[in-house]
């Protein structure tokens, strides 16, 4: 959940897993991650497809891809408890 915004969480893990494979190969040419959008990428899941139309779509898929991290449990990735972080 991002706000009003509400995925699930399967979708949330593709999308981190479409951000993290965003490497080039020459590190000159890597975008920098807080103006990265995963919009262009055609596996992107259809749920995020109106996130894209946003402003806000880099920040709320930077948002989404860190509250998938690994070390969260699925509970405070989910954001069904408080004070997690």
């Amino acid at each position: 959940q991002d706000g009003d915004l509400k995925f699930p969480l399967e979708s949330v893990k593709k999308l981190k897993e479409l951000m993290g494979g965003n490497r080039h190969i020459n590190p000159r040419m890597m975008v920098p991650m807080a103006g990265y959008s995963p919009c262009q990428e055609k596996h992107l899941p259809e749920e995020f497809w109106p996130v894209c139309k946003r402003e806000d779509a880099p920040m709320i898929f930077r948002r989404l891809s860190l509250a998938a991290e690994d070390d969260l449990c699925e509970i405070c990735a989910n954001a069904a408890c408080a004070g997690c972080f």
